[in-house]
This record gives structure tokens, sequence and C-alpha cells, in this order.
């Protein structure tokens, strides 16, 4: 008889302890399901600078200010370096654009200009649409929308409505390593006031642009802009620029070889002129100032 009430308290105790130990049991295992389906659903973080600025060379980058940051940017070019020793190789000349850009949120912004160049005021409208993230999207897009009012006075007064340009742009782009990355942007430029009846209104153009590290500060750019076959095409010439960009304290000073004069996508874009290889090359420099005028 004891040894039967023996057994029967041993069973007892085995019995409790299972009870007492499944539910914590039960709970780890709920716990380490739950964890893993977080994991699994946690949306990588995007890919951060593409681009070191909003600005390639020329042309846009995928890149926005950011919320709250207003962007004060100054875009210099000087003359020809094939112009000669009487203008200093161009350096007596020069050409000027005075720019704001507003980061509405992470994805939105706004910018106005003035160009010295035709007296051409600019504004703007840019949207992050797709961010790259490892995994999830392999590419950024953004998109952009510009407007350009020349103010030049000519001989005969023109309707408002024929100084007046739009550009329409989608900016793809990809970061391939930490030292590099590559961007696409197709362009259609609207103009709605042309020399003669030959002229065309709309000008299709394909820009690729590149960045890549050389140092840790130092950065190698390239941005050329192809104009699809038309007279546009066969009057002008296709944009290309190459630079370097200086990440100096936290800012970033680009310094480009280019054979466009304008900074806006209505000169650069459709009314190039200089030949790069024969020395018709404007060197200049963007700079700019990042003032946080709201916080998030």
């Amino acid at each position: 008889m004891l040894f039967r009430h023996s057994i029967f308290r041993r069973l007892l105790a085995a019995a409790g302890f299972l009870l007492l130990t499944f539910p914590a049991l039960a709970q780890d295992d709920l716990l380490q399901q739950l964890s893993a389906a977080q994991d699994s659903a946690r949306v990588p973080e995007p890919v951060a600078a593409t681009f070191k600025g909003v600005r390639v060379s020329n042309g846009h980058s995928i890149e926005t200010p950011g919320q709250g940051v207003l962007l004060f940017l100054i875009s210099h070019r000087f003359g020809t370096l094939n112009s000669g020793a009487y203008n200093f190789f161009g350096l007596d000349q020069a050409t000027i654009r005075l720019g704001l850009e507003y980061g509405l949120n992470d994805r939105l912004a706004v910018g106005i200009g003035r160009s010295s160049l035709e007296k051409t005021y600019d504004g703007f409208v840019k949207y992050r649409l797709l961010r790259q993230a490892p995994a999830h999207m392999p590419v950024s897009v953004t998109l952009l929308g510009t407007t350009a009012l020349t103010t030049l006075r000519f001989g005969n007064e023109r309707p408002f409505r024929t100084r007046l340009t739009y550009t329409y742009q989608a900016l793809l782009a990809r970061k391939f390593s930490p030292g590099l990355s590559l961007q696409l942007m197709p362009t259609l430029v609207h103009r709605n006031f042309v020399a003669t009846e030959r002229d065309d209104n709309d000008v299709l153009a394909l820009g690729v642009a590149g960045r890549q590290k050389l140092s840790k500060r130092v950065a190698l750019t390239l941005e050329y802009y192809y104009l699809l076959p038309g007279p546009t095409a066969d009057d002008f010439r296709n944009s290309l620029a190459v630079g370097f960009d200086i990440e100096t304290g936290g800012h970033v000073f680009q310094l480009h070889f280019t054979n466009s004069q304008g900074m806006i996508e209505k000169f650069f874009v459709t009314e190039t002129r200089g030949n790069f290889f024969d020395g018709d090359i404007y060197f200049g420099f963007n700079v700019s100032r990042a003032f946080s005028v709201k916080r998030k």
C-alpha cells in the first residue's frame, strides 16, 4: 500500500510540473513566432545619399532637401576656356543662377530661381515617388516638373504665354555600391514659342548621369543629355558635363566643366551650342547652404 501511495504521489508531482511549465513554454513559443512575424514584416530602411546634392551638374538629381530644410543654391558659369587670354580664358565673363528650394516633407519639395541668362525666372515641383530599399525596391524614382519665364526685352514685345517653357522629367536612379550611383532622366521640354515653323515645340531627350567616389570626400560626376533626332538635335548639341563633388564640413561644393552655358532645363537641354571637344567649355560651380526652418 505504501508503495502504491509513493507511486501515486510521484505521478501527481510530475503532472503538476507539466501543468506549470507548459503555459510558460507555450508563451515563449508564441512570443518567438510573433517576433519572427514582425521581423519578416519590417520594412528595410531606404537607401540614402544616392547623390550628395540636389543637382548632379546642370540637372537635378533624385535628392530633395528634406522636411523643413531651406536650401540656398548658387550656380555659376564662367565663359568658355577657348575665349583666349584676352578674356582670361572665360573668367572675365559670368552667368549666374540664384535659387531657393524647400522640403515640404521628406518626399515633396518646391523651388524658385532666377538666372541672369535671358533674365529668366524658374520654378519647380519635385516629388520622390519611390525610394530604393534592399530586397524590396531596386531603384529610386523622382518626378520633376518645371516652368521657366524669360523676361528679356525683345524688339517687338511678345505675348506673355510665348515666354514660357515647361519641362517634365522622371529621374530613375540606383546606388550600386557606397561609391557608385547611376541615374537616367527621360525628359520632355515644351516651348510655347519657337523661332521658325521648322522648330519643334516639344523636344524629347534622354539624360544619363553617374557619380563615382574617388576618396572619402571627393567624387567624380558625369552628366549627358542626348537629344532625340529632330530639328533641335540638328541645330544644337547634346549637353555634356564632367565635374567633381567635394564634401566640406557637411556641405558639397561642385565643380563642373560643361558645354552648356545655362543652368536650367530650358537652356542646357534644348539650347546647348558649345562643342565640348573643340574647347567650348564653361567652367563653373554649384554651392549650397542649408537652413533648418522647421523641425520634423
